[in-house]
């Protein structure tokens, strides 16, 4: 089965502490790489966790937040001084092109390679990006600032060659590519033997959807549905829950209750307040409604 993994570079809100650097994530998908914010400290942790800054091909932020992009212009100046040739692709709200055409022109001037800029929507549902491998669509989200989420889709890869039966029929290698495109094999007496007995079905397609900050949003489960792994942040305990209210977060009963709604396959949790020197608590509030629960933590690496 081709890679499809997740790294957890930050897994804290606000400020950075002792325990959690700010939000990032690395999203590996058939060796392409993607980030997911990018907060203070965050190349620091590519380097701890050994992610190629150059292999970087797209970043998306999900909104402008400081514990979400601080760390941002850092990374460009970074990659432009390992002598990065390749563009940079960076999909983010409207305001965040400003505020990179400032810091680019300020910070680095003279780089050998371009960063372009992407504005997302923030209140739908949308394809933003495609290439062979996946699909990334935009997921509203409920925040005190124009804020999105991210659902990366794998696209379905070809059915799986049956070695056993292309040496049984003494089948060419040169012909492999069209059996799995479909084509069935016939033999020079013309007996046709057919793609199924040749083939078996390609593995399912995977799927990952990041959602935070928001408040809860019950309604994001019609994009969500079946999701193999959701993150969504649960920054405080059901015993704040006035002040997630308040400051439009969510808490891990929360979170867990949009992972049962929305059939999601499994539940990561992150974007812990600084109020907690613990997660603990937080996951087993979630586990309570949802068992399949596990806790982001910095350098967590999980596979789909």
């Amino acid at each position: 089965m081709e890679k499809f993994e997740i790294t957890i570079l930050g897994c804290g809100c606000a400020v950075p502490t002792v325990l959690h650097n700010p939000a990032s994530q690395i999203v590996n998908i058939r060796e392409k790489l993607a980030m997911i914010d990018c907060g203070e400290g965050t190349q620091m942790q590519m380097r701890l966790n050994k992610v190629g800054f150059q292999k970087l091909r797209n970043i998306f932020i999900s909104h402008l937040h400081g514990d979400h992009c601080f760390g941002l212009i850092g990374i460009i100046s970074s990659m432009g001084l390992l002598g990065r040739v390749t563009p940079l692709h960076i999909y983010g709200p409207q305001n965040l092109g400003e505020l990179l055409k400032m810091q680019l022109r300020l910070f680095c001037e003279g780089m050998e390679y371009t960063v372009e800029f992407h504005p997302v929507p923030t209140t739908e549902y949308q394809l933003i990006y495609e290439d062979r491998s996946m699909e990334v669509y935009t997921l509203p989200l409920k925040h005190r600032i124009p804020c999105c989420g991210y659902l990366f889709k794998e696209k379905p890869t070809l059915p799986h060659i049956r070695r056993e039966m292309i040496d049984f029929y003494n089948i060419p290698n040169v012909y492999i590519n069209n059996i799995k495109n479909g084509a069935d094999w016939v033999m020079d007496d013309g007996t046709v033997i057919s793609n199924d007995r040749l083939t078996t079905p390609p593995s399912p397609t995977r799927s990952y959807a990041y959602c935070s900050d928001t408040a809860f949003k019950p309604d994001l489960q019609q994009y969500l549905d079946g999701v193999d792994l959701l993150y969504h942040e649960a920054t405080f305990g059901k015993e704040r829950e006035e002040r997630a209210k308040i400051t439009y977060h969510s808490t891990a009963e929360q979170a867990a209750i949009m992972a049962q709604s929305c059939h999601a396959k499994q539940l990561l949790i992150g974007h812990y307040s600084a109020h907690y020197t613990d997660v603990a608590p937080l996951l087993e509030e979630a586990k309570a409604i949802f068992p399949n629960t596990i806790a982001a933590h910095e350098g967590m690496k999980i596979k789909l």
